[in-house]
């Protein structure tokens, strides 16, 4: 029987798009307490079932999918670019396919207005009332307003209008960024991206006997299941190993291996990954807020999908490929090291490589070292770093990497930093591999 929590949940799901909800509302509707109701509709926002609008209030929104996640909505335009709603509220919670920018004739502009879409133009009243009328939201900059009809349409329609300070360009850039931010976020890897839908897992309950365990394993030919009680809660995991000595009426329970490491669908597969090779775990339960088991992912899964999206290409850059972007190998004396120049970007307020972009430096010298001596997903588990002079803006740099020890599943390496062949600064950085 699902709790009190999980019932407005289940409820707000199926409320239109668009429906405006409050815990007052829910409270009075599903008879519970305004403090059940606020936590569940805390709940629902965090899985992007609703979202609280600025003067608006709390609505029921489509719930983005990952593959969609570097769309906005118009609502969060608003936030970016510091905006005022001139009319249209009502439809702030609906995704912009895409932006256009109204820097053209009217005749060519139309081409680009398609229904979802968002136009940035200035003060063209007939412009803002065109691009409403073919189902398109308009953001308009300078600061300027529209007229009371335009406004009116708007609402009529429930299509935003929005008005910012900035001019076209700088408006443009801002979505732009939080766009690119979002295409980041989507190669981030979560446990709900290999999660099987609609699978339903192996699972034994704890007042199972050890012959149903011996019975499941000829039936589902796996060796490994969580363990469940009563309300569908995991309480444990059992393996063939774990059974071994019991007697077939000896409870689960007995056997299994209590309070196990749990993912939820938000941990990333990163951290997951690094569960399970660092304990020796092959199989892991994934449960919701609840604790109640809603599927399994194995080491080979996570493996296997990391490994996949290594060889995708990059859509978006991080700080990291960012810093590094400026260098390249070279051989010295036989031995391979990366060279290149301190640009402005990577100083700190004195002029100098700061400390965050020169941990950056090394530890990708020390990885793209690491992956030619074997396969498989690296970690850094530990790092010590010595600066011994200052780095200065626009000096060339030799990043040296060198193994210490390679073991299976470790390597130590220590990695110097040179100018003109003197040392100035110098790291000891410790990996783990995750094989296949």
């Amino acid at each position: 029987m699902s709790t009190k929590h999980e019932q407005i949940l289940q409820y707000i799901e199926k409320l239109e798009i668009g429906h405006k909800i409050s815990v007052r509302q829910i409270a009075r509707d599903l008879n519970v307490s305004d403090g059940t109701a606020y936590r569940a509709i805390k709940e629902a926002e965090s899985q992007g079932l609703v979202h609280t609008i600025e003067r608006v209030g709390t609505v029921r929104v489509e719930k983005k999918q990952r593959s969609d996640i570097e769309r906005l909505t118009f609502a969060e335009v608003v936030n970016i670019v510091d905006g005022t709603v001139l009319g249209g509220k009502a439809g702030l919670h609906k995704t912009l396919n895409r932006f256009v920018i109204g820097a053209m004739k009217l005749e060519a502009m139309m081409r680009y207005i398609e229904p979802g879409n968002l136009l940035i133009v200035g003060n063209r009243d007939n412009v803002h009332r065109i691009a409403l009328e073919n189902e398109a939201a308009v953001l308009i900059t300078g600061g300027f307003d529209t007229t009371p009809n335009v406004k009116k349409l708007a609402n009529e329609l429930e299509l935003p209008v929005i008005s910012s300070s900035y001019d076209s360009f700088t408006v443009a850039s801002m979505i732009n960024r939080a766009i690119y931010d979002r295409l980041i976020k989507k190669e981030i890897l979560m446990v709900e991206d290999v999660l099987p839908k609609n699978h339903q897992p192996y699972y034994l309950h704890h007042n199972d006997t050890i012959a149903r365990f011996h019975q499941f394993v000829r039936e589902t030919a796996h060796s490994r299941y969580p363990v469940v009680d009563d309300h569908g809660r995991v309480v444990g995991m059992v393996t063939a190993k774990d059974v071994m000595g019991y007697e077939p009426q000896d409870p689960i329970e007995r056997a299994m291996t209590k309070n196990p490491i749990m993912a939820t669908t938000k941990t990333s597969l990163a951290s997951a990954a690094h569960e399970m090779v660092w304990e020796g775990i092959e199989l892991l339960p994934v449960v919701n807020d609840h604790r109640k088991l809603i599927g399994v992912i194995s080491r080979q899964d996570v493996i296997k999908s990391l490994q996949y999206m290594q060889k995708q290409p990059q859509i978006g850059e991080t700080i990291q490929e960012l810093s590094f972007r400026g260098f390249h190998e070279v051989e010295k004396s036989g031995q391979p090291l990366f060279r290149g120049r301190i640009t402005p970007q990577m100083t700190d307020a004195l002029g100098r490589l700061s400390t965050g972009v020169c941990t950056t430096l090394i530890t990708e010298t020390a990885m793209r070292m690491l992956r030619r001596q074997r396969r498989g997903d690296l970690a850094i588990q530990n790092f010590t770093l010595y600066f011994l002079k200052p780095i200065q803006i626009d000096t060339v740099v030799d990043i040296s990497p060198r193994i210490l020890d390679l073991g299976r599943k470790q390597a130590k390496m220590d990695v110097e930093m040179m100018i003109d062949n003197q040392v100035v600064a110098k790291a000891l950085v410790t990996a783990y591999t995750m094989e296949r």
